[in-house]
């Protein structure tokens, strides 16, 4: 089993993102649980998501502690959040930040990384920073996990009409284009200098 945690904050679309990218990946033949957790409903409050799935059935119904995944669509929730709680070994770390990777912490945990400016794109595209059908651009490039055409038709299905279905595709096309992936070669743990 599979599982991916949306961090975002109210009003930028954490919960829907889990929701299209649920029917993206049953469109293309998996089995698939998405669970939404909203906290404080209110909108720049801190947001999580959760999403599993996997080849057959899936009965758990809880919220996931342990992902193999994390999506971020916000730069600056890392912040007010530990977005990292609990990730597993060889996880993967999808962000919305504008900022090189160099100039990010990247937890040992973490070993492939997935960067897209989500607001840039979401202001020029679609005039509000919204960035939920971006970074699931980012997630799909970063990962190879789902195509952009199951998230299209997952857009079409679930969330987005007319105009606004034809700006979050054209969105998610760039972001596609413009997701950087890296790759990150193990590194051994820090070692603590003793004191006397």
């Amino acid at each position: 089993m599979y599982e991916i945690r949306f961090h975002g904050r109210g009003g930028q679309g954490a919960v829907l993102a889990s929701k299209i990218l649920a029917k993206a990946l049953a469109e293309e033949g998996k089995f698939v649980k998405a669970i939404p957790s909203f906290g404080f409903e209110r909108r720049g409050a801190p947001v999580a998501a959760f999403l599993r799935y996997d080849e057959r059935e899936i009965r758990q119904m809880t919220n996931i502690y342990n992902p193999n995944c994390i999506v971020c669509l916000d730069p600056t929730l890392t912040r007010a959040v530990d977005i990292f709680a609990g990730m597993q070994e060889g996880g993967i770390w999808v962000q919305a930040t504008q900022k090189p990777l160099e100039k990010l912490f990247v937890p040992e945990k973490v070993t492939t990384v997935g960067l897209c400016d989500g607001f840039r794109i979401a202001m020029e595209i679609m005039g509000r920073p919204i960035t939920n059908s971006i970074m699931l651009a980012a997630f799909a490039k970063t990962t190879g996990l789902v195509s952009l055409d199951a998230l299209n038709h997952g857009m079409a299905s679930v969330a987005f009409r007319d105009a606004a279905l034809e700006k979050n595709i054209e969105a998610a096309q760039r972001a596609y284009q413009e997701t950087q992936v890296y790759h990150i070669a193990h590194r051994e743990p820090e070692t603590r200098k003793e004191t006397r």
